[in-house]
């Protein structure tokens, strides 16, 4: 089988190449050029801040697996579809998901095409994400499951990938746990090895990006009376409690934005818990669209534990009531939905109640 594999630089998709080789398949790598001007912040935490140190780590892990290496430039597409996006949401108040975006849209989407429109052949596409696709028999449809570690699991981030693309990806380290594939990368002596995890996007400095002096506005509590001020909205997300520099009688967090009236809302620990949140554009993933309501589990952030729900889909958004109040629900984030390790739809947060 033709393969061609997504490489970063880093140890995963290097260890997710040499394994499809080993296993007898014809694999040659590619790596996405996203950096381009001033998207660097975004850019820089996807593939760290030397961009010539990992391309040429991308290049030597081609060189040893000895198959091609293929830069694909998708600069002005990613700062179209990924970094506008992302600074035109945190200029309205929403925390956006960069990532989730980035992995649809550009990763699974037209690196994949850009790599056939330049002459490339292969028969399926593959990365080095802790994640698993199965096909189940009985319903027909493609499933994203989490990875064999619980806490490398990656799928979050993927619940927007289709059918057909499902369908087109192999994912070689789905079953192994991050040591597993250190071992392998020491064993083959691939000279990233011990190179340090890449970062999923981060919220980091965006000194530059906005007009900070036309963003000043107020911080207030819940009642609207003035403790404090911002220099601009989109330095803040729900649920945030460093960066407020204010003096309370308790730690104050971030309860809301208000773009309409340039304000960020604050109050205690208590008043951060919700019971549920409405979200729209929705992907079903393992399970056909359904308007009746069902239990599940769900995370509002990669790194948390699911947690149990009731589902009420309805037109093309789900309601999702937790069982257990949940603290800091972000708008613009995804929820995520799963039955056990399987993934059965995600959305976009729109509002929590």
């Amino acid at each position: 089988m033709n393969i061609l594999v997504g490489v970063s630089g880093g140890v995963d998709s290097a260890v997710a190449l040499n394994l499809l080789k080993n296993q007898g398949h014809s694999v040659m790598g590619a790596m996405m050029k996203i950096y381009d001007g001033d998207i660097k912040t975004i850019a820089n935490s996807c593939y760290g801040t030397n961009k010539k140190k990992e391309i040429e780590d991308a290049k030597n892990i081609c060189k040893n697996a000895d198959c091609d290496f293929h830069l694909i430039d998708l600069s002005k597409e990613f700062d179209k579809i990924v970094f506008q996006n992302f600074k035109a949401q945190y200029l309205k108040g929403i925390t956006p998901n960069p990532c989730v975006i980035c992995n649809k849209y550009i990763k699974f989407g037209l690196f994949i095409k850009k790599a056939k429109d330049l002459g490339l052949i292969f028969d399926k596409f593959a990365t080095g994400h802790y994640a698993r696709n199965v096909f189940n028999e009985t319903t027909g449809r493609w499933e994203l499951k989490i990875g064999k570690n619980p806490k490398k699991d990656q799928t979050y981030f993927l619940y927007k990938l289709s059918q057909d693309e499902l369908k087109n990806i192999l994912f070689p380290l789905g079953n192994m746990e991050k040591d597993e594939t250190r071992k392998i990368a020491k064993e083959v002596g691939l000279i990233v090895a011990d190179k340090q995890d890449s970062q999923d996007f981060y919220k980091g400095d965006y000194s530059g990006l906005f007009d900070t002096e036309e963003s000043k506005g107020k911080i207030v509590d819940r009642y609207g009376n003035v403790l404090g001020h911002h220099q601009g909205i989109w330095n803040y997300t729900i649920g945030q409690r460093k960066g407020l520099k204010i003096a309370y009688s308790e730690p104050l967090y971030v309860l809301d934005i208000d773009e309409s009236t340039n304000s960020v809302i604050v109050g205690i620990k208590d008043e951060t818990y919700n019971k549920g949140l409405i979200a729209d554009d929705i992907n079903w993933v393992a399970m056909e669209k359904t308007n009746k309501p069902f239990e599940a589990t769900a995370k509002i952030r990669s790194a948390s534990t699911p947690k149990k729900v009731t589902v009420y889909p309805k037109d093309d958004k789900i309601k999702v009531e937790f069982e257990d109040k949940i603290s800091s629900i972000a708008k613009g984030q995804a929820v995520v939905i799963y039955n056990d390790d399987t993934l059965l739809l995600g959305g976009t947060i729109v509002t929590s109640f």
